[in-house]
């Protein structure tokens, strides 16, 4: 016969308890989701932030780099203005003495090779000194009593580098083999 009287195993107050237990779980378990949704909110947000700034830099970085680009010859060609106002000068004078307009001419040579200097750009002028197939082109060979071989003799054109990079080699005539 069956014993109405006692509980069994899964009776009702075990299961009250772990009804109750099951739902605070259940409540600390939402809690947590909640947290972490918005946790992931945040960084959501945060990442966002941080992805418009990189872009607003790159396209600062784009700005400011064209700008450089633009007006990178800016301080070189406000150098420049004074030999152009002496060039200008010198070819409106009317009949003026050959001297008076040699030595102006000489004066603004000077002034374009100071600007220039100061720039970093220096002249190749390789009289007497051996050639150099890295800074200078011989064109032609030329009898040089007393030069040894391969000595530059004449320049016919200097070469010119800026900032120790050859911009334009020297052209020359060298002394032939006796």
């Amino acid at each position: 016969m069956h014993n109405s009287d006692s509980q069994s195993p899964t009776g009702t107050p075990e299961s009250g308890v772990q009804i109750e237990s099951s739902g605070a779980e259940l409540d600390s378990l939402k809690a947590k989701i909640a947290e972490l949704e918005a946790g992931n909110k945040d960084l959501r947000e945060t990442v966002l932030r941080e992805k418009a700034e990189l872009e607003n830099q790159r396209r600062r970085l784009h700005r400011d780099l064209e700008q450089a680009r633009r007006f990178a010859n800016e301080k070189l060609l406000n150098d420049l203005l004074p030999v152009y106002d002496s060039l200008e000068r010198g070819l409106s004078v009317e009949g003026g003495d050959v001297n008076a307009v040699r030595e102006g001419l000489s004066l603004t040579l000077k002034e374009l090779l100071r600007i220039a200097s100061n720039n970093g750009l220096v002249q190749v002028d390789p009289v007497d000194q051996p050639l150099d197939p890295e800074r200078h082109h011989a064109v032609s060979m030329v009898e040089a009593p007393g030069k040894a071989p391969g000595t530059v003799v004449t320049v016919l054109q200097k070469g010119y580098v800026l900032n120790d990079r050859l911009l334009r080699p020297a052209l020359v005539a060298v002394a032939k083999d006796d």
